[in-house]
């Protein structure tokens, strides 16, 4: 996979003392902001070449890269700099938790470990769909087709009515999990995403 990322000399160097640049580093699935690391061109340039987060550290004076002990490194989907060309988002699919603590981030309980996996169950789904492999339940919900894809989202959706009404909170969560597990099962099999239904309801928000 190409990665969409900058020349290093669009930086504003000027504004870099050592030439380093901070590197927020986000979850490309979830859009958790995992950690933030500073790259030299060094860093970056090896990054870039390897498709893996490299940083630079201010304390050792090194290059070193994510995961070269642990095993959890960070795959590199994309790098873009902000308004200022100052900071770097670099958006990753990580290899294991990104903490040395063993946490998904580096912020802890600022960021809760379930928040976004909503887009992380599609990243999953968008897998089982690509490979199919077998005795997987998301598998034979492609196998049967889009009609009974769409029969399973119909029956969810009358369950998480049902328990609504009943004003039954905890059965309410459960069936309406169920109702989102399928109703993103539905989308892939259409070709459609969240991504759309976020620029769906922007433009109507709009």
């Amino acid at each position: 996979m190409k990665i969409q990322a900058i020349p290093f000399t669009d930086l504003n160097l000027e504004k870099l003392p050592g030439g380093l640049v901070p590197a927020i580093i986000q979850d490309d699935r979830t859009l958790q902001v995992l950690m933030l690391g500073y790259m030299n061109r060094e860093a970056y340039e090896k990054s870039l070449a390897e498709g893996r987060v490299t940083f630079y550290s201010r304390t050792r004076q090194c290059l070193w890269t994510k995961g070269e002990t642990s095993g959890h490194w960070l795959e590199i989907v994309s790098v873009a700099a902000d308004c200022d060309a100052d900071t770097l988002l670099v958006r990753v699919i990580p290899h294991g938790p990104t903490c040395h603590t063993g946490s998904k981030t580096c912020f802890g309980a600022a960021i809760p470990e379930s928040e976004g996996f909503i887009r992380y169950l599609q990243s999953i789904i968008q897998g089982r769909h690509a490979e199919m492999p077998e005795g997987s339940y998301t598998s034979k919900l492609f196998t049967r087709g889009v009609n009974k894809i769409a029969q399973k989202v119909g029956e969810e959706a009358v369950e998480t009515v049902i328990e609504a009404v009943a004003r039954n909170r905890d059965a309410m969560i459960y069936e309406a999990s169920d109702l989102i597990y399928h109703l993103l099962v539905l989308l892939e099999a259409t070709g459609c995403s969240i991504a759309d239904l976020e620029r769906e309801l922007a433009r109507r928000h709009s």
